[in-house]
C-alpha cells in the first residue's frame, strides 16, 4: 500500500528533528506494540549513530503479549537500546523512563550534568499523553487521531532531563507495501487518505492465518472460511451489513474489522514479527536492487544514444 499522506508540519519536523540530533544525548523512540517494525522512523537507523536509545512499546495491552515479548528481546541486540512495553493508563511504569535515562547515561547522571532527549513517534501512538505522564502536567495536547502535535516544545523533567518533543512524523516513501497497509490498521495515517476496504481485506487475510481463534470468537464462526473475501462477506453477513438485494455493503463491514482491531475488542494482536520483518526486508532489498539496475541500464541506454 503507497501512502499518500504527508503533510506539510511533517515534512518541517523531519528537517528540525535532523538539525536537533546532534545535540541530543539519548533518544527515547514510542511505538505501536503491535506494530513495533513498521512504526520505526527509518530515519534514525541512519543519523542516531551509538546515541543510547529507550523504545517504549506503546499501547501493548492491545497486543499479543508473547509477540510484544519476542519484540523486546529482538530490538534489544541493537547495542544501545533499551525496550520498554507500557500503555498510558500505566503512569508508574512509564515514569521509569527517566530511571532509565539516567542508568543509560550513567557519565551525565555522576556529575549533574542535564541529560538531553528527544522523543519521537508515529502519528497517533500515545506519544503526547505520554509526556504528560512523564512531565507530570498537561504539556502536550492529546487526541484519538493521527497529526495533533504540529510544532516542537522543550519539557523540563526530573532526573536533570530535558525532554525535546516532535510532532508525530511519518516518512514520504514507505517503501514496504505491507508497513503502509499496518500504518492504516493501527490508526497511524487519517482514514480519509486510505481505502477501508483494502485495508480490512490486508488485515483479514493476517488475521485468518495468525489469530483464526480470535476470529471465530469475536464473530461467532464455527467454520472460518479459507480466505480474506469470504471472510469478509461472512462477517458482513453476521453484523447485518446489508445493502438493497442483500448484498453485503463491504465499506462498513471493513470499518468494523478495522476498528474492532484498533480497540481491542477483537482481542491482543500484533500484526508483525522480527521474522516476517527479516524476510520482507529481504525482498525490499531484492526490489531495491532491480531498480537499481533498470535505472543503471537506461542511463547506459541514454549515453549510448548521444
Amino acid at each position: 500500500m503507497q501512502i499518500q499522506w504527508y503533510p506539510g508540519h511533517m515534512h518541517k519536523a523531519s528537517k528540525e528533528i535532523k538539525q536537533a540530533l546532534p545535540k541530543i544525548d539519548l533518544i527515547i523512540e514510542v511505538l505501536d506494540a503491535r506494530i513495533p517494525f513498521s512504526s520505526q522512523n527509518p530515519m534514525l537507523s541512519t543519523l542516531r549513530g551509538d546515541k543510547p536509545c529507550i523504545r517504549v512499546l506503546n499501547k501493548h495491552d492491545l497486543a499479543d503479549p508473547d509477540r510484544t515479548r519476542e519484540w523486546q528481546d529482538y530490538l534489544e541486540q541493537e547495542r544501545g537500546v533499551k525496550t520498554l512495553a507500557a500503555t498510558n493508563q500505566q503512569a508508574d511504569k512509564i515514569k521509569q523512563i527517566i530511571e532509565l535515562c539516567g542508568k543509560m547515561l550513567p557519565e551525565k547522571t555522576a556529575v549533574g550534568k542535564i541529560i538531553h532527549t528527544m522523543i519521537m513517534g508515529i502519528p497517533n501512538v500515545g506519544k503526547s499523553t505520554l509526556i504528560n505522564i512523564l512531565a507530570d502536567r498537561v504539556i502536550a495536547k492529546t487526541g484519538n487521531e493521527p497529526a495533533v502535535t504540529k510544532r516542537q516544545q522543550r519539557i523540563t523533567l526530573p532526573g536533570n532531563i530535558v525532554l525535546s518533543d516532535t510532532p508525530g512524523v511519518l516518512w514520504p516513501n514507505v517503501e514496504n507495501k505491507n508497513s503502509g497497509y499496518r500504518l492504516a490498521a493501527t490508526g497511524a495515517i487519517k482514514d480519509t487518505a486510505i481505502s477501508h476496504d483494502d485495508v480490512a481485506y490486508f488485515t483479514a487475510e493476517y488475521l485468518l492465518e495468525a489469530y483464526p481463534d480470535l476470529l471465530k470468537q469475536r464473530y461467532q464462526i464455527e467454520q472460518l472460511p479459507d480466505n480474506e473475501a469470504d471472510l469478509m462477506e461472512t462477517i458482513g453477513r453476521k453484523r447485518g451489513c446489508l445493502r438493497a438485494g442483500k448484498q453485503v455493503d463491504l465499506d462498513k463491514t471493513a470499518k468494523i474489522l478495522i476498528n474492532e482491531f484498533r480497540n481491542g475488542t477483537l482481542g491482543q494482536i500484533t500484526l508483525e514479527t522480527p521474522a516476517m520483518m527479516e524476510a520482507e526486508l529481504i525482498e525490499l532489498a531484492a526490489i531495491r536492487e532491480k531498480k537499481a539496475a533498470k535505472k543503471t541500464a537506461r542511463k547506459q541506454k541514454w549515453k549510448a544514444a548521444r
